[in-house]
């Protein structure tokens, strides 16, 4: 599964934009570039373990519930781009799936908020406002890629 590369200091592509973008958050330069790399990047999505559910779930096979964590009356859905960040944030072993940001952005309905690198100093929390400005931006790029073969 490919995830984020971490640079011998131990940040990512990923952290290096984030930190970038926090200098100036209005900065247009700062915002593209961390939001495509966000779009490109492959994030493992922690999921809930089946078995815990007595066959009650309405699971479907080859289909897994992700992780959703509740905090201040909203809902999260939890992603770190290592899988190293998960297991320091989970405190063990858990059960994952990588998802590309572009997915997410795709997705990700309201009221859901995403929760990127929860636990660690490049930590953001993705508002539904923000997220549905992703989707828009995946959703011209997916109608403008077949303009772009023919």
């Amino acid at each position: 599964m490919v995830t984020a590369t971490e640079t011998p200091q131990g940040t990512t592509g990923l952290d290096q934009a984030l930190q970038t973008l926090r200098v100036d958050m209005a900065d247009a330069k700062r915002q593209s570039k961390f939001y495509d790399i966000f779009l490109n990047t492959t994030f493992c999505v922690p999921t809930l373990d089946q078995q815990e559910f007595d066959g009650a779930s309405a699971v479907e096979e080859g289909q897994v519930l992700p992780l959703i964590i509740e905090s201040e009356g909203n809902d999260y859905l939890m992603l770190f781009d290592t899988e190293e960040r998960l297991k320091n944030w989970a405190g063990a072993d858990v059960t994952w799936v990588g998802v590309p940001g572009y997915v997410l952005a795709a997705t990700t309905m309201p009221p859901l908020h995403l929760a990127l690198n929860v636990g660690t100093e490049y930590s953001k929390q993705f508002l539904p406002d923000e997220i549905a400005w992703l989707r828009e931006v995946v959703e011209r790029c997916n109608s403008a890629a077949p303009e772009q073969e023919g």
